[in-house]
């Protein structure tokens, strides 16, 4: 049986072909003076820039490199959960390939989990990127902290280093819609964030646009939180109280005055003000049974297509 390499780094792989050549040799170099035996799982989340051709070159000239190639695009977070279901490194190490995550930077992390944590998480000190995504990122990271109920750092992501343990409570998680890092946080275990270096992108753009960062935050707070639910209840409450105020008060008017309801314009806004606040509500609960019913299908979080050196 072959040993169990010390290292799994896992890199879900999209439009950055041109990245793994370096990639690979900038992990060599960080990950040798700690330990020779380490393994590098690239998935290729079906790339469009033909990034698997590479891979397999990699994967033929060191057995240390592995692949996994996708049927289909299936997203970032199910391409690291199919990295971390073949990983069997006593730890494992998460980064994207775009470089702009720095090997260098992991001997830092590691000398942080050496000290009694198994959870590291990098921190970008100074992000690299456009201030579009800088500023999208912040916005989802508060309103889905508010929804969740707890504080999230956007200058935390999925870089980091985790023990075997951690990322075997991860694999019992199935769940359909995933973030990676929440599902970390969700575990528990001794966690420390470590600040880190971000470098410049070094090939391509992001795929997160703004829609898919705005249907990310969707599906992660109908996963992780139900207080959108718990706020269509005080909000239809609060307009019920309204409108029973309103109503006493005209009718209140009308015994005293003997004045009769008036303002057709008034009175359609507010029908259809509050129509679209039940449609409103009606799309939260839909969104919520949706997701179950998603969940309850069972289907698989990705399927393979390739295997090199697994």
């Amino acid at each position: 049986m072959p040993k169990a390499p010390f290292f799994s780094v896992v890199t879900p792989v999209y439009g950055c072909r041109t990245c793994l050549a370096q990639l690979y040799s900038r992990l060599c170099a960080a990950l040798s003076p700690i330990s020779p035996d380490f393994e590098i799982i690239m998935v290729n989340d079906a790339s469009p820039d033909d990034a698997w051709d590479t891979i397999e070159d990699l994967a033929a000239q060191d057995p240390r490199v592995k692949g996994i190639n996708l049927s289909r695009n299936f997203g970032q977070h199910q391409a690291i959960s199919a990295g971390l279901d073949y990983t069997s490194g006593e730890w494992v190490i998460v980064m994207d390939c775009d470089l702009q995550d720095q090997p260098e930077q992991i001997l830092k992390m590691f000398k942080a989990a050496q000290s009694g944590f198994d959870v590291v998480f990098g921190r970008r000190v100074k992000r690299k990127d456009p201030l579009l995504k800088r500023l999208s990122s912040r916005a989802f990271g508060v309103v889905l902290g508010t929804l969740m109920g707890q504080r999230l750092d956007p200058a935390i992501a999925n870089f980091g280093v985790y023990h075997h343990k951690v990322i075997e409570g991860f694999r019992r998680i199935r769940d359909v819609d995933r973030s990676f890092p929440m599902f970390v946080r969700w575990l528990g275990f001794r966690q420390i964030t470590v600040e880190i270096e971000h470098a410049e992108r070094a090939e391509g753009r992001s795929s997160y646009t703004l829609g898919k960062l705005i249907a990310f935050a969707v599906a992660n707070v109908a996963a992780y939180s139900n207080k959108p639910l718990v706020i269509s209840i005080y909000v239809g409450g609060i307009f019920s109280s309204l409108s029973f105020l309103v109503a006493i008060y005209f009718i209140g008017r009308y015994l005293m005055h003997g004045v009769g309801v008036e303002g057709w314009t008034s009175l359609m806004v507010s029908l259809y003000f509050i129509a679209g606040l039940l449609l409103a509500n009606l799309g939260v609960l839909g969104l919520y049974v949706g997701k179950s019913f998603e969940q309850a299908k069972g289907r698989p979080l990705y399927v393979v297509r390739d295997l090199r050196n697994l």
